[in-house]
């Protein structure tokens, strides 16, 4: 595959700037990503924690480092990092959704720096780098995973999750949940879902070291949880190499 100069799929971004108006509303088009959030929030904490030796009861966890969210949509991680003290910057491919994500967060007192484009477009170098379920929707994936890897500053952390591409994400995500209408019909192409060893290959290939894969699963008694097995979704975390 090779690096281009934009990894956005014009089709994926408007497929998603469609979702914007109701990106918030937990039981709208973007219902999963908001139970999946818990799940990834506390996994990424966990992460933070160990990465920088941060005591788990601290309050900001994040104060005087930087954050980039990439694939933002309306800042449903964004948020979080701010409230742990980062100086968050988002970016996403739709526009509806920076204008949403701005907006929310103005009401809520956060300032965050969200920006329209791609994460190829970005000079500036973060202590953290976060990318929950974007990769599988890039146009170049190697030249995306490339572009999350030169946003990494020295010392930093990258933080990603996305679908695992089995018989049984299959089953799950693109069948039965499309079906029912948990997420809007043609969000996933299970071709463009990546094995936890096809991820680490481009990570590694992009200069990073993976340091943890952990499924994101689904608990019948407590919902999606960080943990058990990776067949549906996975967690990872890299550094530099």
């Amino acid at each position: 595959m090779s690096t281009s100069m934009t990894t956005i799929d014009p089709r994926e971004a408007a497929h998603f700037g469609k979702m914007a108006a109701a990106w918030w509303d937990p039981k709208g088009s973007s219902a999963m990503l908001h139970r999946l959030n818990p799940a990834r929030l506390g996994y990424l904490r966990s992460a933070v924690d160990a990465h920088w030796g941060v005591d788990p009861g601290a309050f900001a966890p994040l104060a005087g480092r930087s954050a980039l969210d990439v694939g933002c949509g309306a800042g449903l991680v964004c948020e979080p990092l701010a409230r742990m003290g980062a100086a968050v910057t988002g970016v996403d491919a739709a526009a509806e959704n920076v204008a949403v994500a701005a907006a929310h967060a103005a009401a809520g007192g956060l300032g965050i720096d969200y920006r329209a484009g791609s994460v190829e477009d970005l000079t500036d170098r973060f202590d953290l780098v976060t990318c929950f379920e974007v990769i599988e929707h890039a146009s170049d994936q190697r030249g995306f995973v490339h572009g999350l890897a030169r946003a990494v500053a020295v010392g930093g952390l990258l933080v990603m999750s996305t679908p695992n591409r089995t018989a049984v994400s299959r089953l799950a995500l693109v069948g039965a949940a499309e079906a029912t209408g948990m997420i809007p019909r043609g969000t996933h192409d299970w071709n463009r879902f990546l094995t936890p060893d096809e991820l680490t290959m481009l990570l590694t290939d992009a200069g990073m070291r993976v340091t943890d894969v952990t499924g994101l699963s689904l608990s019948a008694a407590k919902g999606f949880v960080a943990g058990g097995s990776t067949a549906l979704d996975y967690l990872v975390t890299a550094v530099r190499a």
